[in-house]
């Protein structure tokens, strides 16, 4: 399966990089990354000083021309009545989103040892690789170390592995 990349806005090549490994290494898929895409200007909320996550996956989808696209971007994103969102997809849908805003933050994940640069990479990796599950069809699972279960702060992030359960890649398979 072919998953598109789209950068919007600046995107370090890390980040891009990252994302490509976390998608190749659980789903084995072929990744292109596209050339960055402008801020959806149309998407900023002036009074949260965010943009809304749901025109970013709009734009995924209208520049990407794989079978999955996900946008990747280092902007704030917000979600309905959410205060933030590290990424959002549709169920069983074509396109999705990560933002890299909150992923980096002081703590350190309770990985003292760890380089901050790493446990940056992990996060982003995870959630690319959480949101294209949903494209794929799997839902939040009860599991807290499955990369799909729900993680609202970076201490839950940090808790996930890199890895979808037994049961997540059953029903990917």
């Amino acid at each position: 399966m072919l998953v598109d990349i789209v950068p919007v806005g600046e995107v370090p090549a890390r980040v891009k990089r990252g994302a490509s490994a976390g998608l190749r290494s659980v789903y084995d898929f072929d990744v292109t990354v596209h050339e960055a895409q402008p801020l959806p200007s149309d998407a900023f909320d002036a009074g949260r000083n965010q943009y809304g996550a749901e025109a970013f996956i709009e734009l995924a989808e209208r520049v990407g021309d794989g079978v999955k696209n996900i946008a990747v971007t280092t902007e704030d994103l917000f979600y309905r009545r959410r205060n933030y969102v590290f990424g959002l997809a549709y169920l069983d849908g074509d396109g999705s989103v990560v933002s890299t805003y909150r992923l980096r933050t002081s703590s350190d994940g309770g990985f003292s040892d760890r380089n901050p640069e790493e446990i940056f990479g992990d996060r982003v990796r995870k959630e690319i690789v959480h949101e294209i599950g949903h494209t794929l069809g799997l839902e939040h699972c009860d599991n807290k170390r499955c990369v799909m279960n729900f993680s609202p702060t970076v201490r839950e992030v940090d808790v996930k592995e890199e890895a979808l359960c037994g049961s997540c890649q059953r029903t990917v398979r």
